[in-house]
């Protein structure tokens, strides 16, 4: 049997879509979950064709299941992961038992964003930055600043642990809270830069870099930087792609990237744009379904071809101005209800909606990208129009909470 083995998944978004399209286009699907709830909701993931709790952190364990399989005729073509903690793990394994046509050291390196800061430190997209060691004085540390700064650990994912400080004291605060969770672990601290936030998902093949998108990104600041909207540029203003194509190539140079994918996160500077993150895989959330909703194309499906040695294709098949809205809370409370789902999918230019939490569920203000509890897709004549569609629906999504006392 020609199987694909997944490593870890979420219930929807990328991860969630990878397994489906491997299984549409005809492998059988193994999923490594060390998730108990994913085993007891075994009949939610009909897609999946073997689930096999095993510890996912354990590279033996995984290798033991790995080897069963063998055993019993299934032929590995690929070991992949869409999830963050696991891209490199995935690739190594990859690299033990199947041919792997990406490079586990590249991924490495951009899952570490310590290693990765250093690893491009002379480039003019790098912001300025420091690396704090375990033991080093704050107050040395901060008189080499300017600030405002973020404080955040090297592997660091989805806004959890990533800090705005405005000022020396803050910087000493934030510090001190991050030691007192990882005391061993070093952190960095980089220049807070305004301006506009790109995302670009984007996919080499044979050196080649191909995009798959460049979005737009809506930030609010709370006690994190929460990522609520998503406008997927269609044809975005020369200067920007031709500055976006410069720094992708960099990197790929960089990093002796032959095939692979990745996401960068991008602000617009007077001095060009600067690299806020480095990712080696698409996005989670909602981003295959607005770029299949935009282009025509499912990028983790070009994904899985990529990995197992076929040629992709990011070739538009259609253009459509898309705008996807996250919808968060105000307050922490336990979820009693949800209304207007029905309203919100009846609104004008409305692609898709999708909520994620079930009732009794306890909801917090956003800590990290994972505390958004509901999404709207919507399309336009205009990404103005699409982005005003998507507000509009959203707007209809309460989440009714037996508020926390």
């Amino acid at each position: 049997m020609k199987t694909i083995i997944f490593i870890g998944t979420n219930k929807s978004g990328s991860s969630r879509e990878a397994i489906k399209a491997a299984e549409q286009l005809g492998y059988f699907t193994v999923l490594f979950t060390k998730n108990e709830k994913q085993i007891q909701q075994r009949k939610v993931y009909k897609d999946v064709h073997a689930m096999i709790f095993v510890d996912t952190n354990n590279y033996g364990s995984m290798k033991n299941e790995i080897n069963k399989l063998k055993q019993r005729g299934h032929e590995i073509l690929t070991i992949v992961s869409f999830l963050d903690s696991y891209v490199h793990i995935a690739s190594q394994l990859c690299d033990e038992y199947c041919i792997n046509y990406t490079s586990s050291r590249a991924i490495e390196i951009m899952e570490n964003k310590e290693e990765t800061r250093s690893f491009l430190k002379d480039q003019s997209y790098t912001p300025k930055f420091s690396i704090i060691n375990p033991g080093d004085s704050l107050d040395s540390v901060s008189e080499k600043m300017t600030f405002p700064v973020i404080v955040k650990f090297p592997k660091s994912t989805g806004s959890k642990d990533v800090l705005f400080a405005a000022n020396k004291d803050e910087f000493i605060r934030h510090t001190k809270n991050l030691q007192e969770k990882n005391p061993n672990e070093a952190m960095i601290a980089e220049e807070y830069i305004e301006g506009k936030q790109y995302l670009v998902e984007a996919m080499i093949h044979n050196n080649k870099v191909m995009i798959a998108g460049i979005i737009e990104q809506e930030i609010i600041r709370g006690r994190r930087f929460i990522i609520t909207g998503y406008g997927i540029l269609v044809d975005p203003p020369v200067y920007l792609m031709s500055s976006i194509e410069k720094i992708l190539n960099s990197v790929v140079s960089k990093f002796n990237i032959v095939n692979g994918t990745l996401h960068l996160e991008l602000r617009s500077t007077g001095s060009g744009l600067k690299i806020i993150e480095i990712n080696p895989r698409i996005s989670g959330g909602a981003m295959n379904n607005m770029l299949k909703a935009a282009y025509g194309f499912s990028l983790v499906e070009e994904t899985l071809k990529l990995f197992l040695g076929e040629t992709p294709s990011l070739e538009p098949k259609e253009k459509n101005h898309i705008y996807t809205q996250y919808v968060i809370v105000t307050k922490k409370g336990i979820l009693e209800r949800v209304t207007g789902r029905g309203r919100a999918k009846k609104s004008p230019g409305v692609v898709e909606v999708y909520i994620k939490p079930k009732k009794g569920t306890r909801l917090t203000p956003p800590l990290s990208l994972g505390h958004r509890y509901a999404y709207v897709i919507a399309t336009g004549d205009s990404m103005i129009e699409a982005k005003r569609n998507a507000k509009k629906a959203a707007k209809e999504i309460t989440f009714h909470l037996n508020e926390d006392t």
